[in-house]
Order: structure tokens, then C-alpha cells, then sequence
């Protein structure tokens, strides 16, 4: 080999190691995937595209359904349902506790959705937004709605069977399907407000015309422990195991994706972290 050869050869090894692209982080859930929010450019992806179960995620598509009703009116009450509480029993489902009887307006049952994952929250909205004249109706023409509305955004790899994540083995998506629909939901800024909030108290009235403080802290534990997160939705499951919908800012760069079927809360939680720390240095 000559010399110019060995010159050459030296010449290329930096531009070789430069073009070297970072590898992904390793994570324990089945799929996972992140993109940068601000120009949709995918970032990381396992499995980004497979099918899974929603588990609770699925109520992020609860919340956009809500939000995207023409002339919704925020402070509009509505009246709890005993068929709420009797849902939340029969399922053993998470709750938002609502009391039978209490007028809880539409911006607390987000609050109440999307914090503590109320079922009984995302029931009241279903009945609420749906059309029909029976409940069973409203909430099937709700379901239509997510449905519908995933069809809009062009999440091929998604359907829903319910208004909460609790269905009959129909409700599934992919990470990048629920990081593009988180994305799109993010650009309300209802939505963002209620998905970066720690803990709230909300004040409601009682059915007596009295009030009660509702007080709902957010399933989201990275809120608080990772730099700049900004949301998004936990969901879990005996099929769906541990999923996390998540977002976080630094700098002006949002990173937003999404974990499904993690083996654990903590490893969902350090997954997850994996990823945002994958996609700033990105």
C-alpha cells in the first residue's frame, strides 16, 4: 500500500466516524417512539408501527374529541350520573371520584380525566358529547367520534372500542400513532394545560346547591422529575401493561413520544426518560 493510500485512507476514518448515526437507547416496552413536535421528524423508533392496547392513553383522544366540539362551552355543568359510578364499580376502573348528584363543569372533567385517569370522568363526557336518545347511543356515536377523528389524522394503526382505553380487546394503536395524536392535541391550549398540571383543586357544586373541592393529582410522575416535562398520559393494563404518552420542552425544543407495553411504572418511567434524553441530544 503507498503512501497517498495510507493518506487517503486516514482522511476518510473522521468523516466515517462523524457520519456514524447515535444509537437508540435500550428500553424494556414493546414499542416505543419519539419525534421531534415541532417539525415531526422521527427521532427514535422500536417497534413504532406494531399494534398494542391502548390502556388509558386512549383518553387523550377523549380529550380531543371534547375539545374539538363546535361552540364548546368550557363551563358548561353537567350532572353526575349514578350509571357513572355503577361503570367505575363493574370495572374496577380508575376514578376521579365523582359524587352522584354534584354539577362538575367540562373543564373539571378533563382535569378529572386526564389527572387521575377518571373513567367515570371520560363516561360523563362520552354521554355528554355524544347524540342519540339513549345513554348506550350517546356513548357509541362518542366512540365514533375518536374513531372518526383517528381516521382525520390519518392513524391508520389505531381504533377504539371505548371512551377510556376499557374495551373488548379493540382498542389498540402504535407509539408513533399516539405520538402524532398526542402532537395534534398538544396544539390545544386547553389540553396543555390541564396535561403539565401536577395536582389541582376544583370546586364543584353539590346537588344540594352546596360545594365540594375535588382535589386530583396527575398519574404522570414524570411531571416534576424530568427537566421540562410537559406532559403527556400514563395508561395501563393487564393486556395494555405500562404505557406513557410523554412530552417535555427544553430550550424551545419540544420532544414528544410514546411507550407501550413497558414491563413496570418505573421501568415505563425510566423508558421514557431514555427517550427524551435521546431526543434533545438528537
Amino acid at each position: 500500500m503507498t503512501c497517498a493510500t495510507l493518506a487517503a485512507g486516514a482522511a476518510l476514518a473522521p468523516a466515517q466516524a462523524a457520519a456514524a448515526p447515535v444509537r437508540g437507547p435500550s428500553i424494556t416496552a414493546k414499542g416505543g417512539f419519539v419525534m421531534n413536535a415541532g417539525t415531526g421528524t422521527a427521532l427514535y423508533g422500536k417497534a413504532a408501527d406494531r399494534r398494542l392496547p391502548t390502556g388509558s392513553t386512549a383518553k387523550i383522544m377523549t380529550a380531543h374529541v371534547v375539545l374539538a366540539q363546535k361552540n364548546l362551552d368550557l363551563d358548561a355543568k353537567v350532572t353526575v350520573q349514578m350509571a357513572y359510578s355503577d361503570y367505575i364499580v363493574a370495572k374496577t376502573a380508575s376514578s376521579a371520584r365523582l359524587i352522584v348528584g354534584d354539577k362538575v363543569t367540562v373543564r373539571q372533567l378533563l382535569y378529572g380525566l386526564m389527572l387521575p385517569s377518571g373513567c367515570d370522568a371520560a363516561y360523563a363526557l362520552a354521554d355528554t358529547y355524544g347524540t342519540g336518545s339513549t345513554r348506550q347511543a350517546r356513548v357509541k356515536s362518542f366512540v365514533g367520534k375518536m374513531n372518526a377523528a383517528a381516521t382525520n389524522l390519518g392513524l391508520k394503526n389505531t381504533h377504539f372500542d371505548s371512551f377510556d382505553g376499557i374495551g373488548n380487546g379493540k382498542n389498540y394503536s402504535t407509539p408513533r400513532d399516539l405520538t402524532r395524536l398526542a402532537n395534534q392535541a398538544m396544539k390545544n391550549p386547553t389540553f396543555r394545560a390541564i396535561v403539565k398540571t401536577k395536582s389541582t383543586k376544583q370546586r364543584v357544586t353539590t346537588k344540594k346547591g352546596g360545594y365540594r373541592d375535588m382535589k386530583w393529582s396527575n398519574t404522570n410522575k414524570l411531571l416534576g422529575t424530568y427537566r421540562g416535562a410537559v406532559g403527556v398520559k400514563t395508561g395501563s393494563g393487564p393486556e395494555a401493561k405500562y404505557c406513557l404518552v410523554f412530552a417535555a420542552t427544553r430550550n424551545g425544543k419540544t420532544v414528544i413520544g410514546t411507550v407501550l407495553a413497558s414491563s413496570s411504572e418505573a421501568n415505563r418511567n425510566a423508558d421514557a426518560a431514555k427517550l427524551l434524553d435521546h431526543g434533545f441530544r438528537k
